[in-house]
């Protein structure tokens, strides 16, 4: 019997881990390597910003959505409850110790015991596991004693025993004691409210919700029940038998009238809390990072939280996108799916799987199980439902599926796609065009249409019911069927208008065939006979490179672009892009299957995604932003605001001038980053204008001029939602040398610089006058010697003029002179000769005509006109000398005139007696002569005296 009833439990507990709703939503782990604390984290809560606080085995960690932060309590005890209060105040209960982190001017937190407000004899107790608040009183429980803070003084009750948990709703607080049960605290006093929870028969573990008098518990052992006047009412729910054997650890009730259990090894169910029905798991298996669940908390997003003993997991329970896994236990890679006889139809990697749905209008919330569909292994390309039949196409061929099994039409051929036209239903396969026909007799099937062998994985038809196919490689194909076997292909290429030859992609939109391109939407032209960009679809998406377009009922455009999904809205004016899925899409096979606003499916590298979309448009768009620290930079690191603002603060930041360089962090809270979320920022005073929006969440500011700043940053989400702007504003001021006082000093030092330059200027003027007009006299002193230079280079040349005259004369004087002295010594010797002749000669008759010659000879040697022509020529060249000197001695004769010229040109004794016609005795006679009548001195020299005697 046993063993019967354990198969029987195994089986029941197999079935509810079935019935697990088919969309997973996302899971976000943080690893203690990512908050830096201890693996288990005891309780959560949120302020009014949105930043989530930790009570941690290290402290109190902090989390705005990017930032952690660790705060440990001065005596690095461990950390059981956190609780925020509305005053801003995070109120912690630790070992031997509890209080509360307030932040001080500079948004730093700083704790703050409330220890030593406890009457004496009171000190004594363990852990705080945990705070409630109540009435504006706030409550700490440890095992032996609640302490009561308000109006700054600590009450303390004492357990009767021992204090098991305590919480509140919004009618009471309540607390446990192991002996009396459920209590209640009424006007100061706790009083029971049932006494069957007394005894230790019933551990509660969670105080859910308190309606008409009605309050919901969650137990240890025994799952869930009601109290009402004073009566314990269990509630069954399909997961009792779980909750008996794993243990509900922490229950929270959610908005949406459903309950989340932590346990503590199955991880969290999800209840509904009408019927207690299962509506979904997360454990290890669906992405949990641990099974065993210490605390849960739902964020104003309606996030989850769940501190577990070794990690921190969020659970975005109420987003807009899920993950449909078929293969729990091998995330395949989807290329298709299809909604066909309330079956959910997947295509993957590894063949087909299916699973039922039931009435829920967002799919990824019906209950199931996906199961393989037989004779399907291998990879499916497309799901087809045409005419209550449903194809899937296969790397193997044709099939049809019906319910969990597939039937192959067509064998040993791959196929990509199938396109109704007319009554054949045309099939793209690895080897061209095959077709199918249903009729009374059944389905008739032509494995190929000649005219083309090419790979056709993409088919459309225009409003004309032409049949247009794309090959990746070369181009794009107009076919003409011409028979029930045959077609006739028409090829375009980029000389036809299209982009490019390769990457072209054939849809049918709008009733029209139209090519998604590497460089936008194309069209044909019947007019241009060839591709234009489309005049409706590319001025939206431009040139984007484009693989994959659907459109859905709402004539919603649907669009793949470099694994960014998105959607043109039926207006056509605004694009919606799924940051949320950017990079899990197929790549080189993208798939859309708009089913209905509530379900969209995409084909993903693990599984299919579920895109509510209705769900997702109407995003509530409250958006804040928050701004995490801001440091700034002089010789040291200084934190000016620690990211936790004061409701009383006042910020007026001054800062010296040394600190001139400023890092801020800003980020939107954790629970309202389902979408991605950019930011744009702008520093009053230095940038122009708002920064672009970008996903950077700090930005740095150095080197900045003394002034008044107002750094402003807001946050924006994809669907266009842009927050309010945080600011935080700050005043550098200037250096000592850029205040008042040091422009004064600069004004006083520029004049009496002026002033001092003036004095300077006006000497260097006096000096440039005086030296001005040293160097005019210098200048004229330097011309007056150059003209004096001049003169004498004038002088000297005409002397050397002269000279070079007298030289010539000189010369003319000396050829005179010696034409003269050889006229006379030719003379002489003709004479003697002459006169030896006539010696020899007896003849009387002769004697006549020798005397005649005679007389010529002494007419020739006394001849006055070549005297008179040479002393001219001689005074000309000797200034005057003869004429000097005949005025000097008039007693001259001109004899001795002869001489004396020919004494000065340095003749010789001989040259002289020849010239004149004497013997040399008769010069040495003359020159005697000529010293008595010159009264010469007897020393000196007959010579010195004529070259001395000059013209005056």
């Amino acid at each position: 019997m046993k063993p019967f009833l354990l198969l029987a439990l195994v089986f029941h507990v197999s079935i509810l881990h079935a019935q697990n709703t088919i969309g997973l939503p996302a899971i976000v782990n943080y690893s203690k390597t990512q908050y830096q604390g201890n693996g288990q984290t005891w309780d959560i809560d949120i302020d009014n910003r949105g930043i989530l606080y930790f009570a941690n085995n290290e402290g109190l960690i902090t989390f705005n959505g990017n930032y952690w932060k660790l705060y440990p309590v001065p005596n690095n005890t461990r950390q059981r409850a956190v609780k925020v209060a509305p005053d801003g105040r995070i109120y912690v209960g630790a070992q031997d110790d509890f209080g509360f982190y307030y932040p001080d001017a500079s948004g730093i937190l700083v704790y703050t015991s409330l220890k030593k407000n406890i009457p004496a004899g009171q000190t004594e107790f363990a852990d705080i596991w945990n705070i409630a608040l109540y009435e504006d009183g706030v409550y700490f429980k440890s095992n032996n004693k609640i302490f009561e803070w308000r109006q700054q003084t600590i009450r303390v009750y004492d357990a009767p025993v021992e204090w098991k948990i305590m919480g509140s709703t919004a009618h009471g607080l309540y607390a446990q004691d192991l002996r009396l049960g459920l209590l209640k605290l009424v006007n100061g006093k706790w009083q029971q409210v049932c006494p069957q929870t007394s005894g230790q028969q019933l551990l509660i573990t969670a105080f859910l919700e308190e309606k008409n008098d009605t309050l919901t518990i969650a137990t240890l052992k025994d799952g869930l029940y009601k109290i009402s006047d004073q009566q314990l009412i269990p509630q069954h729910t399909e997961a009792d038998e779980i909750f008996r054997n794993s243990r509900i650890y922490c229950a929270i009730p959610l908005r949406n009238g459903q309950l989340a259990i932590g346990t503590f090894s199955k991880g969290c169910y999800i209840l509904n809390s009408a019927d207690g029905k299962i509506v979904q798991q997360f454990s290890m298996d669906e992405g949990l990072q641990n099974n065993n669940v210490l605390r849960l908390f739902t964020d104003p997003k309606q996030n989850i939280w769940l501190a577990l003993d070794n990690g921190i997991d969020q659970l975005r329970y109420n987003t807009a996108v899920k993950q449909i896994l078929p293969d729990k236990h091998n995330s395949l890679t989807t290329y298709a799916a299809i909604v066909f006889n309330k079956r959910l139809y997947i295509g993957t990697s590894d063949g087909l799987y299916n699973s039922p749905l039931d009435n829920s209008a967002d799919i990824s919330f019906s209950k199931g199980h996906f199961q393989p569909v037989a004779n399907t292994k291998g990879q499916v390309w497309n799901l087809s439902a045409v005419e209550q039949h449903l194809l899937m196409a296969h790397q193997e061929g044709t099939f049809e599926v019906s319910g969990n099994t597939a039937i192959a039409l067509l064998k040993d051929v791959g196929c990509w796609l199938y396109l109704p036209i007319n009554n054949r239903i045309l099939t793209g396969c690895y080897n061209g065009l095959a077709a199918i026909r249903y009729d009374n007799t059944g389905v008739t099937v032509t494995r190929h249409l000649n005219g083309l062998f090419e790979s056709l994985r993409f088919l459309a038809k225009d409003n004309a019911q032409r049949i247009w196919s794309s090959h990746p490689y070369r181009g794009v194909y107009l076919f003409t069927l011409k028979n029930d076997t045959a077609l006739q292909a028409r090829l375009f290429t980029a000389k036809d208008g299209l982009p490019a030859t390769n990457n072209n992609y054939v849809f049918r939109i709008r009733n029209n065939m139209v090519v998604a391109t590497m460089h936008g939407i194309y069209e044909y032209s019947e007019q241009q006979q060839r591709f234009i960009p489309s005049p409706v679809l590319y001025p939206l998406l431009k040139d984007r490179s484009i693989q994959y377009l659907a459109e859905d009922s709402s004539r919603r455009i649907w669009f793949v672009s470099d694994k960014k999904p998105g959607v043109i809205d039926a207006g056509q004016k605004n694009i919606t892009w799924f940051p949320e899925l950017t990079g899990k899409i197929v790549s080189g096979f993208e798939f859309v299957y708009p089913y209905n606003d509530e379900n969209i499916f995409f084909g993903g590298d693990k599984g299919i995604y579920h895109l509510n979309y209705k769900k997702y448009a109407g995003h509530d768009g409250r958006l804040s932003v928050l701004l995490g620290a801001v440091r700034a930079t002089g010789r040291k690191d200084t934190l000016l605001f620690g990211g936790y603002a004061r409701p009383d603060a006042q910020q007026k930041v001054t800062l010296p001038n040394a600190y001139n360089s400023f890092h801020f962090e800003y980020t939107a809270p954790a629970s309202e980053q389902g979408n991605n979320i950019t930011y744009s920022y702008q520093l009053s005073g230095f940038d122009k204008q708002p920064g672009e929006w970008t996903a950077k969440t700090e930005k740095e500011y150095t080197n900045l001029p003394f002034g008044h700043y107002t750094f402003t940053v807001k946050a924006k989400d994809n669907l266009g939602n842009i927050s309010p702007a945080a600011t935080y504003s700050f005043t550098i001021l200037p250096a000592w040398y850029q205040t008042y006082a040091a422009w004064a000093a600069y004004l006083l030092i520029l004049a009496g610089l002026g002033y001092y330059l003036y004095l300077r200027q006006k000497k260097k003027f006096a000096r440039q006058r005086q030296k001005h007009q040293q160097e005019q006299e210098h200048l004229i002193f330097q011309h007056q010697l150059e003209l004096e230079r001049n003169e004498k280079q004038l002088i000297q040349l005409r002397n050397e003029k002269l000279e070079s005259d007298v030289q010539h004369k000189n010369k003319e004087l000396a050829t005179a002179t010696l034409h003269l002295v050889q006229k006379g010594k030719l003379l002489s010797n003709i004479r003697e000769e002459f006169i030896q002749t006539v010696k020899k000669t007896n003849d009387a008759a002769a004697m006549p005509s020798f005397k005649k010659v005679m007389r010529l000879f002494e007419e020739a040697e006394n001849n006055e006109e070549d005297w008179a022509q040479f002393s001219q020529h001689f005074d000309e060249v000797h200034n005057n000398f003869l004429r000097t000197l005949k005025k000097r001695f008039p007693e001259l004769t001109t004899t001795d005139l002869k001489l004396c010229a020919y004494l000065r040109i340095n003749l010789t004794t001989k040259e002289i007696a020849q010239s004149m016609g004497i013997s040399v005795r008769g010069v040495e006679t003359s020159r005697y002569r000529l010293r008595k009548k010159l009264n010469i001195a007897g020393e000196t020299p007959l010579y010195d005296f004529l070259i001395d005697i000059k013209e005056t």
